[in-house]
């Protein structure tokens, strides 16, 4: 676990900041603070989506509230706690409508989309959000239980609803980082990827030979075609949460539920 993740910080501390505890270590004598938590923390949500997370650094984060870097240590003990703060702060925003009586297929669609939406507002979050150590704050546990709740009435123990939730998040969270880094390619080399394969199309003609490569060059070009990329996002995500959705199917009882395109 590096400090770049969630629950890298002290527990007690971050755990007393997550549900506003107040922590004895951390009183102190002197003048009223100036600035709250909450705006620390806000300060380094809008660093971290303006500039990424390498933006958000203490000395940063003081500049942008008002106040020294020093004093800044007085709200939050450092920024392996700040991140998981962060975090909690973004799955508390998230919109929560409870659960009706759709299929049990399309409440999870609603829960891959939302975190979909979440991670593509914030790419950062890909880079800390650790599934094995979310911050266990008030965020985390209003989305955990909001999600478990999309389960109901599908049949599966506690166990299993919690390893196909991981599970679908798992795909979530890796489908998104890998549309951020097509993103950042098409942004640093300043070129779209249709662009790209065609500055390169007679390098890659010569290397690309059918008969040592039939399946490559076949299955490779049509896909090409029909994505007019190598890899497509979009294609990707409705491929993959079907397929994911597919496989969850098989572990719960019932008839079919209706299924999501792909």
């Amino acid at each position: 676990m590096t400090a770049n993740s969630t629950g890298s910080g002290e527990p007690s501390r971050t755990l007393a900041l997550l549900w506003g505890v107040p922590d004895a270590s951390s009183s102190r004598k002197g003048p009223a603070r100036s600035v709250t938590v909450a705006q620390v923390v806000d300060a380094a949500l809008a660093l971290a989506d303006e500039q990424g997370l390498a933006a958000v650094t203490m000395r940063a984060v003081a500049e942008r509230v008002g106040v020294s870097a020093m004093s800044v240590y007085t709200y939050v003990p450092g920024k392996p706690e700040l991140l998981d703060l962060m975090v909690d702060a973004c799955y508390a925003r998230m919109a929560r409508t409870p659960w009706l009586a759709q299929p049990w297929r399309e409440r999870l669609t609603a829960v891959a989309e939302s975190n979909r939406a979440l991670l593509s507002a914030h790419p950062w979050l890909t880079e800390v959000a650790a599934l094995s150590r979310p911050p266990l704050g008030p965020g985390v546990m209003a989305k955990y239980e909001h999600e478990l709740a999309a389960f109901d009435d599908t049949g599966l123990s506690d166990v299993d609803i919690d390893a196909a939730l991981t599970y679908l998040l798992g795909f979530v969270q890796s489908h998104c980082r890998s549309a951020h880094d097509s993103a950042r390619a098409t942004t640093d080399t300043a070129m779209s990827d249709a662009e790209w394969w065609a500055a390169n199309q007679t390098v890659l003609a010569r290397a690309f030979d059918p008969n040592t490569y039939p399946r490559a060059v076949r299955i490779g070009s049509a896909a090409g075609e029909a994505q007019g990329s190598a890899w497509n996002a979009a294609r990707a995500w409705e491929f993959g949460l079907a397929r994911t959705l597919d496989g969850l199917a098989a572990l719960i009882p019932g008839p079919p539920a209706t299924k999501t395109r792909g």
